[in-house]
């Protein structure tokens, strides 16, 4: 196996549900060793049944501690934890982890040089500080859902927790960052992302319509909000995708379906006139469009050089050859699930990839062995456990 880059680091993972163990899988996935504290008593709400496929992709890659940070020795024990670890990533309501008594200026005192990464739902501190954090609430608040589904038929939230998602992927770049600074300083500092923050940098050229020409996106279904056509048109069998916005693109577009008066036509001779006369131009293609199936129409248009493409159900993703070629799955093997395959990082470098080399634990699988490296004898292990510290 060759070299991982993150595997000088230790990072503890406190997280629970989906934004934290997201940016806990992505420093495990390029070698950081992570330790997944789990309470004793089991936890109900990170990312469904232990053995489904949801938890079994988010949980990868880590070790698994059993410890009761209610209890005083099971703080100390953390705490030892931390002061031989890098990163500490915690997702807690931002006043849980002062009550605890783990908070960034806690565990600083332990480890001066520990990163310690917070996400919560809407920030640490401000007005919505003590709200509980959801996916939806905060694609809703963010403004993702407005501007998401057919205008006229209400919000509409997107299919994935993408603020989760993205939260959880900020917070990892913040660490990365906190990690290279340190180098220079010597120092580790508190890093934070939220839901809220994530999802309004997600809107990005929306929200810059906003901040910048006062512009208020709406819906636009699958049409592009701006650049037209770019949208999905109907087939004989079917749906696609089209995205031939460009004015030498939609020139080449317009000659290529036999429709070259589209190019002159002056409901659509620019962006602005197509973005305008968006109805009557998906009628216009609609027309054509039906007289060929979807494969069809794709291996023209592509063969023209007109962005264009398929709209795959989630099985046929992962049949296309090119997705196959890309090999963003791997397999690992589950004492319990046998093969398990899942989902894997997005970017390759060229030197050092990313692997799955552990699967998701069982509860407290490795408790023994990480205590036993904290310096913990059997006697002592078995007593914690005893009295349900571990």
């Amino acid at each position: 196996m060759k070299a991982t880059p993150l595997a000088r680091f230790k990072v503890i993972d406190l997280s629970r549900v989906r934004a934290g163990p997201t940016c806990a899988r992505m420093l495990a996935d390029w070698g950081a060793d992570v330790i997944k504290v789990e309470s004793p008593e089991g936890d109900s709400g990170m990312g469904g049944e232990r053995h489904g496929p949801d938890f079994q992709n988010l949980h990868r890659n880590k070790r698994s501690l059993q410890l009761n940070l209610k209890a005083p020795e099971g703080v100390a024990i953390l705490k030892k934890l931390v002061a031989n670890a890098d990163v500490v990533i915690e997702n807690y309501r931002p006043d849980v982890k002062f009550r605890l008594g783990i908070d960034y200026e806690s565990l600083k005192q332990v480890n001066p040089r520990i990163v310690y990464g917070s996400i919560s739902g809407f920030g640490q501190d401000g007005p919505y500080r003590e709200r509980p954090g959801f996916d939806q609430i905060a694609q809703g608040l963010g403004g993702l859902m407005s501007i998401t589904g057919e205008p006229g038929h209400g919000p509409m939230r997107v299919g994935i927790p993408v603020a989760d998602l993205t939260a959880g992927i900020f917070c990892a770049m913040g660490i990365l960052v906190a990690l290279l600074e340190r180098e220079v300083s010597g120092e580790g500092q508190w890093v934070q992302s939220n839901l809220l923050a994530a999802q309004i940098a997600m809107l990005d050229f929306q929200a810059a319509r906003w901040t910048i020409a006062h512009e208020v996106a709406g819906q636009a279904g699958n049409d592009h909000p701006t650049s037209m056509p770019t949208g999905v048109y109907v087939t004989k069998d079917g749906h696609f995708n089209i995205g031939a916005s460009g004015d030498a693109i939609y020139r080449r577009f317009s000659k290529v379906i036999g429709k070259p008066q589209m190019a002159t036509d002056p409901r659509f001779v620019t962006n602005a006139d197509r973005s305008k006369n968006r109805r009557d131009l998906a009628e216009e293609i609609n027309a054509v469009t039906r007289t060929k199936t979807s494969a069809e129409w794709i291996a023209l248009l592509n063969e023209s050089g007109v962005p264009c493409g398929p709209i795959n159900g989630i099985d046929q993703v992962f049949a296309d050859p090119q997705v196959q070629h890309l090999n963003i799955t791997r397999k690992v093997p589950h004492k319990v699930l046998g093969d398990v395959e899942v989902i894997g990082q997005a970017v390759e470098l060229s030197r050092t990839p990313w692997g799955v080399h552990l699967p998701t634990p069982e509860p407290g699988e490795h408790t023994d062995t990480i205590l036993a490296e904290l310096g913990y004898h059997a006697a002592t292990i078995a007593d914690l456990r005893a009295r349900k510290v571990i």
